[in-house]
Parts: structure tokens; C-alpha cells; sequence
């Protein structure tokens, strides 16, 4: 078999545990909770009389779930196979695998499979409830094949990107970043591409046709509408949306093609060097008696923690290309930005109407931020447990303080570009005349609370969990499904801005399993009162921001948010460093 025993392995577990079952029921009955919370503000907001009102609200749902999953199984397919190769490099059993009799393509395919396999499980499980959707009306069995079709294709690139970015880096965060990465720029390269700004037509065909074929965004929003006429250019593939498939099919295989030949030559990376002869070092101290050059050490601050963090490659070296990348990212959004403050363009109104359309170019960095800083900060204490040296610091005399202020603050110095750069295209709004001063201070101000918190969550889940796949998994996934949430309420909301009443009413069950699994993920290994109160808190006064957004009232939107997520990033913080022991759970034994 081509993906051998590590595939087995990794399903023979799976199988056997109860969490795949508990995962497959729990995703469908989310989704069919969300078709239900429209159902119930649809009902709230008008009156249901036809059967075009039923293939109306078919289509919408239909509408919001594809894209939904869509995002979830490509960020989850980099976020699993990436974590999963990662911990095997960290924990330095990828090299006993080498030294196996398992040929290339059984350690890549099997790897890559094995973490993916739940992922394409969850899409496949997600299709009844598809099918579901098509006896309201509105909505074909070809849409959905072709969704599912779409929503596979890219997962299968998203992990394939993960695997092999993850062999070939050494350090966790370098893997996750360049997936992450990869993944914005192949977004935002559509998106330029669709705009027109390059060419209008490639060959004879639309530039918003080549976005549909190239992009995972563009391909899923045209999957969702009916079949119409095609390009005679795609006519041989059945379309822009086949062809997507096509190459995102093909791009997955010369990922993969290319782990396989790279494998051992990218691992192991780093080869034991060979230890000095006596001679040798006689002759090395002979040397140095001769040139008595006065060397100067360099100078430790009073934190090491900090002075490692900033003053040395705590990261590697490649953190320059992933900060590189990032620019080019910001280097997009800001020509982007400055088009749209073109006057030609400009819609002329100041807040209501074009803040939003003026924020797109914005969105982009501040959500990748945000998963940065929380990937930098959960690995940064994986890595030290991953090379046991986070034992040895516990037995120096370093205090909890030094410790967790001293990866905090060397996080938010590795990720500056993350932060400031946003806030820089911002000001840009601002001096245009676009943003007001009372709304700057307050976008400015949210922004730092939510990189603090992104920040204490990853070192409170790496503190947390003992395994670092799972530390990641838990960090990240909390950051992407609070994230995800956020942008579901918001398109839900704002297509029943009148009803708000009815929307809370609608979101109860969800903003109480969201508080729940909050709870899951952050305080149930080490329960906390702080913590039980904030993740029952934070749904509900997320909800309330972004009512209070819609109404535009933005002071009451900003204050909130900030003393959400300073009270919930204070009982994280708090527990961290005057409960060290209870934090990481040295003193219960936990795993």
C-alpha cells in the first residue's frame, strides 16, 4: 500500500475513539442548528405563505452554509495535517520513522491522510443535510454536488499545502505561518484577479471567469448559483467551477509529488555534528593561547525569557520569510485601499455606507494577525516542551512572572509587523477622511485588546496541554471559531436588520454551546470560576457589539469588547502566574 502503516495506525485509533463519532454528530446538528436559527428569524422577521417563499429561504440558507464550510475544512485541513507533522519533527519521531523500511510516499500520503481523514469525513457527513435543503426548493442536486465537489478539492490542496510546508520547515510556527500564508494569498490573488485591475480578459475569457477557476472564495460563492452558460473557453471541463477542481486536484498531487522526493533530503534537518578528538582540541586551545583577542560576551537581561525572545533566532532564521510574506499581503491591501479612496470610485459617504467597502482591503490583515499572534504565542511554550527545556526552566530559579511576561511580550515584539501594519492602513483611513478620530482611537484600541488576547490564549493553551498538537489545535481552533462565529451573525443580522429581538432569541442556543465549548477548550482541565464566567459571558456580548455596531453605536460596541476580553484575558493571565503549577498541571499529573 502506498500509504502504509502510518495511515493505519492513525485510523486504527480514530476508529476506536469516541470523538470521531461525537465530532461527525456534533458538526451536522451545528449545521441544522443554524438552518433552524434562520428558520426562526425568518419566521420572526415576515410571514411565510408560498412555496417561492419556502425555495427562497432554501437558497439563502444554502447560501450561508457552503462558504461557512468551505472555510472551516480548508482552515482546518491546513491547521491538522500541519500540527500533526510538526509534533512528529519536534518530537524527533519522524526520524525513527526514516530509519524504517516505509518508502517516501508511505510516510507523506499516510501522514497526510491520516490527519486529514476527519476533515473529509465531517464534508461527507454534511451532504444529507444538503440534500435536505433541495426539498424546499431553490436549491439543485447539482449545486450541491458541486459544492461538496469544490469544498473537497480545496481541502485537499489546504492539507497537501500544510504537509509539505511542515516537512520542510523545522519550526512549528514557520510551518503554521506559511500555511496560513499560502492560504490568504491564494484568496487575495483571486480576488485581485477578479477585480479586473491586471486584464480584463485572459484568452478570450473574463477575468472573474480565471477567478472562479483559481480561487477556493470564488469558486465556492459560484458553485452555490445555478448552472448558467459557460465560457466556450471551459466548455471542454463543464466550466470555470470544474476547473477549479481540476487544478486544485492537479496542484494537490504535485504538492504531494514533491514531499515525496524532497523527503529525505529536507529530514533530518539538522545532522548530529561530530564530537572533537582530543587532538582536535588541544589544537583549538593552542590556537586560541596564540590569539588572545578579547572577546565580549553578550550581555543577558535581567528576564533571559524576554532576552532570548527578542535578541536571538528563538524562531529560526526563516522567520524573515514569513514576515516577507506578510509584507506582500500588506503590500496588496494598501494598493487595494488606496483604489478604493480614489475619488472616482468613492461612494461619498463617510461612515454608513463606505466604511465597510473600505474596510475589505483591512479585514484580510487583521484576521491574519490575529491567527499569527496566537500561533506565535501557543508555540513558543510548545516548542520548549516539545525539546525538554521547558523542565529545565521550571527548575531555575525564574519566576512564573518572568516566564509568561517574558513569552508574552517577546510574542507581541516577533509580530509587531502584525500588529502595526493594520493600525498603519487605518491612520491611512483616517487622514483621508474616511474614519473620524473618536473611531480610530476606538478600532485602534480593540485591535491591542484582541492581539492581548490572542496572545494569553495561545500560552494559556500551551501551558494547558502537554501535547502539542493538541495545544495548537485547541489555540487555534478557539481564535478560528470565534472568528467564523463573529462573520456568520453578522451575514445572518444583516440581511434581518429590523429584528433584533427575534435574532436573540434565534441565537440563544447557539451563544449558550458556544460559552459551552468555550468552556471545554479553556477551563477543563483546570476549572476556574474567572473562566466559566467569561466563556458564558463572551457570546452574548459578542452578540451585543455587533447589534450595537449595526446601529452604529460604536462607543458602546468598543466599550464592551474591551471589557470582555480584558476580563477573560485577565483570568487566563491571573492563574498563569500566581497558580503556575495548578496552570500547567504539574501538580495533578495531567497529560
Amino acid at each position: 500500500m502506498l500509504i502504509g502503516p502510518v495511515f493505519s495506525r492513525e485510523v486504527t485509533t480514530s476508529v476506536r475513539n469516541l470523538r470521531l463519532y461525537l465530532q461527525r454528530a456534533v458538526y451536522v446538528a451545528a449545521l441544522f442548528g443554524l438552518v433552524l436559527t434562520a428558520w426562526l428569524i425568518l419566521l420572526g422577521s415576515q410571514s411565510v405563505r408560498s412555496l417561492s417563499d419556502l425555495a427562497r429561504f432554501g437558497s439563502a440558507v444554502f447560501g450561508l452554509l457552503a462558504p461557512l464550510q468551505m472555510a472551516m475544512a480548508v482552515a482546518f485541513a491546513a491547521l491538522l495535517t500541519t500540527a500533526a507533522v510538526a509534533q512528529e519533527k519536534d518530537r524527533r519521531t519522524l526520524d525513527l520513522l526514516l530509519m524504517t523500511r516505509m518508502t517516501n510516499a508511505e510516510l507523506v500520503l499516510g501522514k497526510l491522510l491520516a490527519s486529514s481523514l476527519s476533515v473529509f469525513v465531517l464534508i461527507i457527513a454534511a451532504v444529507p443535510l444538503l440534500m435536505l435543503l433541495t426539498l424546499l426548493g431553490g436549491v439543485s442536486y447539482g449545486q450541491v454536488f458541486r459544492v461538496v465537489g469544490v469544498t473537497l478539492a480545496a481541502a485537499a490542496v489546504a492539507g497537501s499545502l500544510g504537509s509539505t510546508l511542515a516537512l520542510w520547515r523545522e519550526k512549528t510556527f514557520q510551518s503554521l505561518a506559511m500555511t496560513a500564508l499560502g492560504l490568504v494569498l491564494w484568496v487575495v490573488g483571486g480576488e485581485v484577479l477578479a477585480s479586473g485591475r491586471l486584464e480584463s480578459e485572459w484568452l478570450g475569457a473574463p477575468a472573474e471567469t480565471w477567478a472562479i477557476a483559481l480561487s477556493p472564495l470564488r469558486a465556492i460563492l459560484a458553485a452555490i448559483q445555478p448552472l448558467r452558460d459557460t465560457n466556450p473557453l471551459f466548455e471542454w471541463c463543464g466550466g470555470a467551477v470544474n476547473l477549479f477542481m481540476l487544478l486544485s486536484i492537479a496542484a494537490a498531487v504535485l504538492l504531494n509529488l514533491w514531499a515525496i522526493l524532497r523527503m529525505r533530503v529536507w529530514n533530518p534537518s539538522q545532522e548530529l555534528q561530530p564530537r572533537l578528538t582530543d587532538e582536535q582540541a588541544e589544537k583549538l586551545a593552542s590556537q586560541a593561547a596564540a590569539n588572545p583577542k578579547e572577546k565580549t560576551s553578550k550581555q543577558v537581561w535581567d528576564n533571559p525569557i524576554l532576552w532570548r525572545e527578542v535578541c536571538t533566532w528563538a524562531y529560526g532564521k526563516k522567520i524573515v520569510v514569513v514576515k516577507a510574506a506578510y509584507l506582500v499581503i500588506f503590500a496588496i491591501c494598501a494598493v487595494a485601499l488606496v483604489a478604493m479612496l480614489d475619488p472616482e470610485t468613492s461612494s461619498g459617504s463617510r461612515y454608513a455606507a463606505s466604511l465597510p467597502v473600505m474596510a475589505k482591503p483591512l479585514l484580510p490583515l487583521m484576521v491574519l494577525g490575529l491567527v499569527l499572534v496566537n500561533a506565535l504565542a501557543v508555540t513558543s511554550l510548545t516548542n520548549e516542551r516539545d525539546l525538554r527545556a521547558l523542565d529545565l526552566l521550571l527548575v531555575t530559579d525564574l519566576s512564573p512572572k518572568e516566564i509568561i511576561y517574558g513569552k508574552l511580550l517577546g510574542t507581541f515584539y516577533n509580530s509587531k509587523e502584525m500588529i502595526l501594519l493594520p493600525l498603519a492602513l487605518s491612520g491611512i483611513l483616517w487622514f483621508t477622511g474616511e474614519l473620524s478620530t473618536e473611531n480610530i482611537v476606538f478600532l485602534t484600541l480593540a485591535f491591542l485588546v484582541m492581539n492581548c488576547f490572542v496572545a494569553m490564549l495561545g500560552v494559556h493553551c500551551g501551558m494547558t496541554y502537554a501535547v502539542s498538537q493538541t495545544a495548537v489545535g485547541v489555540s487555534l481552533s478557539t481564535v478560528l471559531f470565534l472568528l467564523l462565529g463573529i462573520g456568520v451573525c453578522m451575514r445572518m443580522m444583516m440581511a434581518f436588520q429590523n429584528s433584533f429581538t427575534y435574532q436573540l432569541q434565534a441565537f440563544i442556543a447557539f451563544m449558550v454551546c458556544g460559552g459551552a465549548g468555550m468552556f471545554y477548550a479553556l477551563g477543563i482541565r483546570n476549572p476556574s470560576r474567572a473562566i466559566a464566567l467569561a466563556s458564558g459571558v463572551t457570546p452574548f456580548a459578542t452578540y451585543i457589539v455587533i447589534t450595537n455596531y449595526f446601529q452604529q453605536s460604536f462607543g458602546a460596541a468598543f466599550l464592551i469588547t474591551v471589557v470582555t476580553y480584558v476580563f477573560i484575558t485577565a483570568a487566563m493571565l491571573v492563574p498563569a502566574v500566581y497558580e503556575f503549577d495548578v496552570a500547567t498541571g504539574r501538580t495533578t499529573g495531567q497529560d
